[in-house]
């Protein structure tokens, strides 16, 4: 076996279907949803659907052990109940955390109490003392600092913000940190919590959907919003057999370009997209035959899904591989999706199905080719249960940053 291959040795997840891989793994073969009308967040906006993780802080910080007056942010402890998990199955305790280097991507990080101490200093004036408790954590390394400090001390932590691609390119740093020998393992992925502020901000952009959303779908109307966290524990194939750790796949692959053709629009051409997957294939070694399944970014918006198709079309031609956006059972985590999603690749590839694409009815028209196949996977279409060894998952954010990751067994 060659010894530079990066493995993945531990996985955590926590979405709004499940907290933990088998609740997870439960939800997306019995196709439960996640989205619902809004429950936990301290909104006006009650009509918007949503994908929030079904528990309170308060219940968090209980399965944590941590003390109810702990100031303590939504995204952090969701970010702390998929480490736990995380690195639980690859085995690693306090005492190898400082070899290892912790990557968290955000963008929310504590803006679910910063912007509530403003609401509350209007309403009558706070403690002497009472903004710093609200505010410390406002920004994206404070959150992921107070993830990191519940384990214990890591050898290096950081925090990624490149919108809707922080949690993918999270993981494509530690790849590159393992490959130039400077860590031979790191944990990555992301943690984001549901905030007035970004629920509002894509409000105001137009482009969230009443009802639950259907990505990949002629009749799309935009996006669901979610929150949740994921993590992978990556390492050397050398470092992994030396401890003799399970390898639950194998990162062999990765892309990531920015095309800036808008602050938040997706460019038509899907020229951004196209190049990271295509990174993500040469960096592997493949052609586009090899792969069996793409998840797709497919956040139901009507600008990025069609745009991803063309992408996907001109790297694939007419026939696509089977392809899905797992964004119907989870809404969109935002900065946490390319990590929730590679988990749920990986849970593909392990228990071999396909994650299908809820609230699909019909197929998006390509104008350029009508012999284009975009019908995406579905319970009727193609069940569940399918040969899946190679997968490519996709993570685009704002400005056209553009990540892919490949994964196999």
């Amino acid at each position: 076996m060659q010894k530079n291959r990066i493995v993945i040795t531990g996985a955590g997840v926590i979405s709004a279907i499940g907290v933990g891989k088998e609740e997870n793994l439960r939800s997306l073969q019995s196709c439960a949803e996640g989205v619902a009308p809004v429950r936990y967040l301290q909104t006006e906006h009650t009509e918007c659907m949503v994908g929030e993780v079904k528990l309170t802080n308060e219940e968090m910080m209980d399965r944590l052990g941590i003390p109810g007056t702990t100031p303590v942010v939504r995204t952090s402890l969701l970010g702390m109940m998929a480490l736990k998990e995380a690195l639980q199955e690859a085995g690693l305790g306090q005492e190898d955390l400082s070899q290892m280097a912790f990557i968290n991507g955000t963008t929310v990080g504590g803006m679910d109490k910063s912007e509530q101490f403003y609401l509350d200093f209007l309403k009558e004036p706070v403690e002497p003392n009472a903004p710093v408790a609200y505010i410390k954590s406002h920004d994206c390394g404070s959150s992921t600092d107070m993830i990191a400090d519940y384990f214990g001390r890591f050898g290096m932590t950081t925090s990624l913000s490149t919108a809707c691609s922080s949690a993918a390119n999270a993981i494509i740093l530690g790849a590159r940190m393992i490959a130039s020998g400077e860590y031979e393992r790191v944990v990555v992925g992301g943690a984001e919590c549901l905030s007035k502020f970004h629920l509002n901000g894509f409000n105001t952009l137009m482009i969230l959907d009443r009802e639950p959303c259907r990505p990949m779908d002629a009749t799309r109307a935009g996006l669901n919003l979610g929150e949740g966290a994921a993590y992978l524990v990556m390492e050397s194939e050398a470092s992994a057999q030396e401890r003799g750790a399970k390898v639950l796949g194998v990162l062999s692959g990765y892309g990531n370009a920015c095309d800036a053709f808008h602050q938040t629009a997706s460019s038509p051409d899907g020229i951004g997209a196209y190049l990271a997957m295509q990174q993500a294939l040469e960096k592997a070694n493949l052609q586009p035959l090899d792969i069996d399944y793409i998840n797709c970014h497919g956040t139901g918006t009507p600008n990025n899904d069609p745009s991803e198709l063309k992408a996907m079309h001109r790297l694939f031609g007419n026939i696509l591989p089977p392809f899905s956006s797992t964004k119907g059972f989870t809404g969109h985590t935002t900065s946490a999706s390319g990590s929730i999603e590679a988990v749920f690749c990986l849970l593909a590839l392990q228990n071999q199905f396909l994650p299908v694409n809820l609230h699909f009815v019909s197929p998006i028209c390509d104008e350029e080719n009508v012999s284009a196949v975009n019908v995406p996977v579905t319970a009727t279409t193609q069940h569940l249960q399918q040969p899946v060894h190679r997968v490519l998952c996709n993570a685009f954010g704002f400005g056209g940053n553009d990540s892919s990751i490949l994964l196999e067994l």
